[in-house]
């Protein structure tokens, strides 16, 4: 007859599968970093090959696709390693694909819409009134708008190689 473990109560996988997810702050940290500057490295290779750097604004770019990795990486990966954990290396793979790529995006747009309202804000309503509400909502929205459809090309094709590398990397990490 073959050993069959316990059903394990429901609490109990959970709480293993929030542990699984914790990382050492030094390795959290080092790779957060490493992904900011792999993030930043991928918006310059964009840049090259579109604009021939031709811009004013090469320095702040950086900076944004950097800030952006680095704080995606915080959120994607001990998010990834709750999705992934006990899972076969496929599952794990696309879980690190999914949450990095998602967080990416997000951070950066987040990031820039905050860099865009910064620079409205000298033409809006004073803070907390609703009007100043709508004109927030409206310029973040936009922002985000047109970073999903002029900053997003920026991270093809070298960011889409990262990516997948990071994922592999990631998965075969976590066993």
């Amino acid at each position: 007859m073959p050993d069959v473990l316990p059903a394990q109560p429901r609490g109990g996988r959970l709480r293993q599968r929030i542990a699984s997810a914790r990382l050492p702050l030094p390795g959290l940290l080092a790779g957060a970093v490493i992904w900011g500057l792999l993030m930043s490295t991928a918006a310059l290779l964009g840049l090259y090959l579109r604009f021939r750097l031709q811009t004013a604004h090469l320095q702040g770019l950086m900076l944004l696709y950097f800030a952006g990795g680095l704080f995606a990486w915080l959120v994607a990966v001990p998010l990834g390693r709750f999705f992934a954990f006990r899972r076969s290396p496929e599952t794990r793979f696309a879980a690190f694909f999914l949450t990095l790529t998602c967080a990416t995006i997000l951070a950066t747009a987040f990031l820039f819409a905050m860099e865009y309202r910064l620079f409205y804000s000298q033409w809006h309503q004073p803070f907390g009134t609703r009007i100043w509400l709508i004109q927030f909502l409206f310029t973040s929205a936009s922002a985000t708008y047109q970073f999903l459809v002029l900053g997003m090309r920026l991270y093809l094709p070298l960011g889409l190689i990262f990516l997948i590398c990071a994922s592999v990397f990631l998965a075969r990490r976590m066993r």
